[in-house]
């Protein structure tokens, strides 16, 4: 009997963790389901991984419902469908991953943001019955107990990874959660000064990552610009850093396209752009159209082309408070694309001919054109937040 106690003790502290599970007692019915959600967060946003463990009873589909004591907000979510209506909140199963036999597990994770504390929530309940309360009676025959010898690790359903670069990253989005043919959730389509036929949809036939990425068909002349973007309100507009993967078709022309946009409200408002001219990568000021690197021959030898036909990580570094500007492709610092304070003739020497200290307020991933230049992007695995995020 003694050795039989100190089994069963052993067995009961190393199944505890530091997490929120929620189970019932020893002298309760089995619980509907037990609940294990991890945070990792920063000064202003958060990820939580979520797994949720059925009781008794086999489900086909499933739905976790919880509310939160503060003012979290939901801004997206992989392996599930959430939704949140004031403090309320509902996550969804997918096609893939809704039957849940008894004792089985599904893992899904979501991204957020708030301000004060961030309390974990203690309220969860499956299928409407809470986690404390117990299942619904099922018509398995009883046993009689055996003596508990290894814990059974749990059957986990999971499908699709999740967003690369979380870790410290405010927004990361790698599209598996998009159900529609257009982007939606945090991303908003359009562009605020021109567009005609310029294209933007969520394609399942190529990505990065998982199954979805979202693709622009850029279409050449002013008036075909086409985006995606989303706003970048409480990550740090003045020190950011932002990475995503883009892969496209046709190599950077001669003529000035851009890629990538950003609203900047400490140059009136007017867009910091990344894109390409003379067959290579630069940023470019739309107030003054000030380019970098200079387009001299010096000063595009000092940047690179944009591969095509295959995945490129494209990262970037915005300190609004220095006016400075760092930029990596595939992990490699690209020295024309670099703004230090220190004018380089033929390099930034027009870029730092006035102060620039940007104050950006959002992203946008898409195509503009000043020619009749036209290109189909993919981007995938986008991430911005206040330390560099790596590809």
């Amino acid at each position: 009997m003694n050795r039989f106690a100190g089994a069963f003790a052993a067995l009961c502290l190393a199944a505890a963790g530091t997490a929120a599970v929620l189970v019932a007692g020893p002298a309760a019915a089995a619980p509907a389901c037990s609940v294990d959600y991890r945070v990792n967060q920063w000064q202003t946003g958060y990820t939580a991984d979520v797994t949720v463990t059925n009781g008794a009873s086999a489900v086909s589909s499933w739905t976790l419902t919880w509310n939160y004591a503060g003012n979290q907000s939901v801004t997206s979510a992989w392996n599930a469908t959430v939704r949140q209506t004031g403090t309320a909140v509902t996550a969804q199963n997918l096609s893939y991953n809704g039957a849940l036999p008894a004792g089985g597990s599904v893992s899904f994770g979501l991204q957020g943001t708030y301000s004060g504390t961030n309390a974990t929530p203690t309220d969860f309940a499956l299928n409407g019955v809470s986690c404390g309360d117990p299942a619904p009676p099922t018509t398995t025959t009883p046993t009689t107990p055996t003596t508990p010898t290894t814990p059974t690790t749990p059957t986990t359903t999971t499908s699709g990874p999740q967003p690369a670069g979380c870790s410290s990253a405010a927004i990361c989005d790698d599209f598996e959660q998009q159900t529609g043919s257009t982007p939606g959730g945090r991303w908003t389509v359009g562009a605020a000064n021109c567009t005609g036929t310029g294209t933007v949809a969520v394609d399942t036939a190529v990505a990065h990552s998982g199954s979805r990425s979202v693709k622009v068909t850029g279409q050449g002349g002013y008036c075909n610009h086409a985006f995606l973007g989303t706003s970048l309100t409480g990550v740090g507009s003045n020190h950011l850093f932002g990475r995503f993967w883009v892969r496209h078709t046709t190599a950077l022309p001669t003529g000035h396209v851009a890629f990538m946009a950003m609203r900047d409200t400490a140059d009136n408002g007017r867009d910091l752009r990344a894109g390409g001219q003379n067959r290579a990568l630069q940023w470019n000021r739309e107030s003054d159209d000030a380019t970098l690197p200079a387009q001299s021959p010096a000063g595009v030898a000092q940047s690179v082309p944009l591969a095509t036909g295959t995945w490129s990580c494209f990262e970037f570094e915005v300190d609004g408070a220095a006016g400075r500007l760092r930029t990596w492709l595939n992990s490699a610092e690209v020295p024309g694309l670099v703004v230090d304070g220190v004018p380089t003739p033929d390099i930034d020497q027009q870029w730092l001919a006035r102060a620039w200290h940007p104050a950006v307020t959002d992203l946008r991933l898409g195509w503009e054109s000043y020619a009749g230049d036209a290109d189909t992007l993919w981007y995938d695995d986008v991430a911005v937040g206040t330390a560099r995020i790596g590809c």
